[in-house]
């Protein structure tokens, strides 16, 4: 007759939390949402102990010790949140909170839980939920805490960002095109348009990053990001913005990163020359498509 061992300690053998492997059983059908055994976990030889701790009988399930659950050893190396936080001298609710600003995560309905989002399963996010309440949380594949932009965006929070762009198409383009429009919340940047777009986001009080770097690994940076809707804005001066005059390699530029966003399927909101002088009709249209609201 085949060892039994408790769930504690065949998630300690495998490597997982115990809510987490209590979490596998329940997808596998081999317990109950109450952590009952079901039919199917009877069968694959799940059975009830007892024992008598301070003299009261409690009753739990055991496992055959050699029990085969057909997750790979990836998936015995699924970080929580929690987890994340440790590594990063950070809470949890902190990280989930980073996790969402890159786009890999977002709040669960009535904003109970988290839910991974079409980016985080990208990288490996496994979405599960409580096995007791049924709030939904997300599982993260180890390498992601070696993940640049989880990283970078990490060190940005605790003011510990360094600046080392090592692209040289971004580096010519900054020395060549320097912040000096002061906008009216303190955001230098490089063009006037760039100026009059950041004093309408901030005078109607839509939070806002200034060249927000993309969540991917290549240095890619966005003219605005509004974290509230997880949405680009870009504006290129292309066109007629003297402040950075005609240069031979927008177009080239424009057409590069458009394909990015494209590539990583990053919403998106384009300005043109002509939107400038009528960003009251033209941005709030555009915003409200990706739920900003500016009225």
């Amino acid at each position: 007759m085949p060892k039994h061992i408790s769930t504690t300690v065949l998630s300690k053998k495998l490597g997982l939390t115990s809510r987490d492997l209590f979490a596998e059983f329940q997808i596998l059908g081999w317990i109950t949402s109450e952590r009952n055994l079901t039919v199917e976990g009877f069968s694959v030889g799940g059975i009830y102990k007892e024992i008598t701790k301070e003299g009261e009988t409690i009753k739990y399930i055991a496992w055959p010790e050699d029990i085969e659950l057909g997750i790979t050893p990836q998936e015995t190396n699924l970080l929580t949140a929690t987890q994340l936080g440790t590594l990063f001298e950070l809470s949890a609710l902190k990280i989930n909170y980073l996790l969402a600003e890159i786009g890999w995560a977002k709040k669960g309905e009535l904003n109970k839980g988290w839910l991974a989002t079409e980016h985080g399963l990208g990288i490996g996010a496994v979405q599960t939920e409580d096995i007791k309440t049924g709030v939904p949380y997300i599982r993260w594949p180890e390498a992601v805490k070696n993940n640049s932009t989880l990283l970078s965006t990490v060190a940005d929070f605790s003011g510990e960002a360094k600046t080392n762009l090592s692209n040289s198409d971004v580096q010519a383009f900054r020395e060549r095109f320097s912040t000096k429009y002061r906008s009216t919340d303190g955001h230098m940047t490089r063009s006037k348009a760039e100026a009059l777009i950041d004093n309408w986001l901030y005078m109607f009080e839509i939070a806002h990053a200034y060249e927000r770097k993309l969540p991917i690994d290549d240095e890619v940076y966005s003219s605005f990001y509004i974290p509230h809707g997880k949405v680009y804005i870009e504006y290129f001066g292309c066109e007629n913005d003297e402040s950075y005059g005609y240069d031979k390699n927008c177009e080239r530029r424009k057409k590069e990163k458009l394909d990015v966003y494209q590539k990583y399927n990053f919403d998106l909101i384009v300005l043109e020359d002509k939107d400038i002088k009528n960003l009251d009709d033209v941005l709030p249209k555009m915003l409200l498509k990706y739920g900003v609201q500016t009225y």
